[in-house]
Formats: structure tokens, C-alpha cells, sequence
């Protein structure tokens, strides 16, 4: 298999272009090159598949534990980066594990193999996001709880994220959990513990969305880099919500299948 690895501000994948041989990998395949000591290392797993629809391609996504995940943002402006690699253009239709997107890489430096990709998100009913516990429960593709937090740098967010991401109570279905700080220059700081990773990743794309929704901020930064979330609000809904942020490709391998 060769593979590529890039990442979205720190937030780490493997991807495959899948299209010629069209393999389907298993759970414990896809977990096994995602692993941080046996493996490539990955917070998750694409494959780019042959478009539909009237799409570029298909985004199928996993997360590191091997499972198909819901979607991830940063996932899909990695794989827009790597679709125009591969000649696609700089602006794309895709599907992903919600629906369908647009996206564009608004900068690419070959040198660097470095450059900044926006992708646009699901819409979001206001109706949908629920006041839980401290905080907000809102789905931006995948379900995010998002609550302010004070002193976010020392926050224990794996301990606390873990603890609120098992309330089968509140998230039967899990979720993922977001911490948030405003800064002293307005942005908004942001930590995630993500569901399928178990663990803080350096970024979330679907999280950083849900994180501007209920703030209403529009630039944010997290452990890998910064982001920028633009969207209309009618009072009923977000809508053309675009997530803008960095992504680069690292390296590229062969792995025995």
C-alpha cells in the first residue's frame, strides 16, 4: 500500500488513493498503521475513493482505533490538498461520511509541501444546539460538547474529556469534548479529546467549527496552529459555514498489506 501522511495543524492522518484497486480495509488492519509505536502513526485512517454524484471523489474516513468515523474536518482539507496533488483541480466537490462538500486550497507551496485548504461544513440548526451540563451539545459533522473552561493551557483535558465523552447518560452514542478560553486578543483558544482517539489531539476540525458556533468567534487557535470559522446566521440556522486552516504533507511510504 503506499500512503501519504499529512496533517491539519497537528491533526494527523494517513491517506490512500483507493480508486484503481478499491480495497476495503478492516478495523484492525486500518488501527494497526495508525498506531503511534507498531505502525505509520495517525490520529485517523482516509481513502480516497472514485467520485459519485457528480463529486471529485469520496472521503472514507476511520478513525485510529479502526473505526469508520462520523466526519472530520481537518480530514477533509487534508484530502482536498491530496486530491489536487493528484490533478484534480483547487477547488473540489467530495463526499464525506455526512454528505457532500466543497472545498479550496487557497495556498500550496511545493517547496514546503505546505498551504492553507477551506472546507465547507454542514449546515447547523439553532434548534439543534442544547444546553448541556455547563456547556453546549451540538453535531458540525460529528458531535461535539464544547464548555468554557478557566487556566485551559493547565486543564486537564484528557482526564475531564474522557469522564464527559463516557456519560452514556447525556451522549449515548459518545461524543467528542471541547474546552474553550478566550484570550487576551480576542481569539478564542481551544483543547479537544476526540472520540475513536481516545486522547487530546493537537486539533479538531469539526470541534473548532462547533467551538465558533456557540462563541461566535471567528478566529481561534489550538496546540497545532490557527483556524478561522466564517458563517451566516438568519437566526434559525448556520449556514455557509467554512472552516479555514493549515495543512501540510509530511512524507509518503510504502506499507506491507
Amino acid at each position: 500500500m503506499h500512503f501519504y501522511k499529512f496533517d491539519g495543524a497537528g491533526n494527523d492522518f494517513v491517506v490512500v488513493d483507493n480508486r484503481e484497486e478499491c480495497r476495503r480495509y478492516g478495523e484492525e488492519e486500518v488501527a494497526r498503521i495508525c498506531h503511534r509505536r507498531f505502525g505509520v502513526g495517525a490520529d485517523g485512517f482516509m481513502t480516497l475513493e472514485r467520485g459519485k454524484e457528480g463529486c471529485d471523489f469520496e472521503m472514507i474516513y476511520s478513525n485510529s482505533d479502526g473505526r469508520v468515523g462520523t466526519m472530520c474536518g481537518n480530514g477533509g482539507r487534508c484530502i482536498a490538498a491530496f486530491a489536487m496533488l493528484l490533478g484534480m483541480g483547487r477547488r473540489l466537490r467530495f463526499t464525506g461520511n455526512d454528505g457532500p462538500h466543497e472545498a479550496e486550497v487557497l495556498r500550496w507551496d511545493d517547496a514546503t509541501r505546505r498551504g492553507v485548504v477551506r472546507l465547507g461544513m454542514r449546515d447547523v440548526a439553532q434548534d439543534s444546539v442544547r444546553r448541556v451540563l455547563d456547556g453546549w451539545f451540538l453535531d458540525t459533522g460529528s458531535p461535539h460538547y464544547v464548555q468554557r473552561v478557566k487556566g485551559l493551557e493547565a486543564y486537564d483535558v484528557v482526564g475531564e474529556g474522557r469522564r464527559l465523552r463516557n456519560m452514556a447518560e447525556l451522549f449515548p452514542q459518545g461524543t467528542n469534548v471541547d474546552f474553550i478560553e478566550e484570550l487576551p486578543d480576542g481569539r478564542l483558544a481551544v483543547r479537544t479529546y476526540e472520540r475513536g482517539v481516545e486522547d487530546e489531539t493537537w486539533a479538531c476540525g469539526t470541534g473548532v467549527t462547533a467551538c465558533a458556533l456557540v462563541s461566535g468567534k471567528h478566529e481561534l487557535t489550538t496546540k497545532g496552529g490557527d483556524f478561522r470559522v466564517d458563517y451566516a446566521n438568519d437566526g434559525t440556522a448556520y449556514t455557509d459555514v467554512w472552516l479555514t486552516g493549515p495543512v501540510a504533507l509530511n512524507f509518503s511510504g510504502e506499507w506491507p498489506l
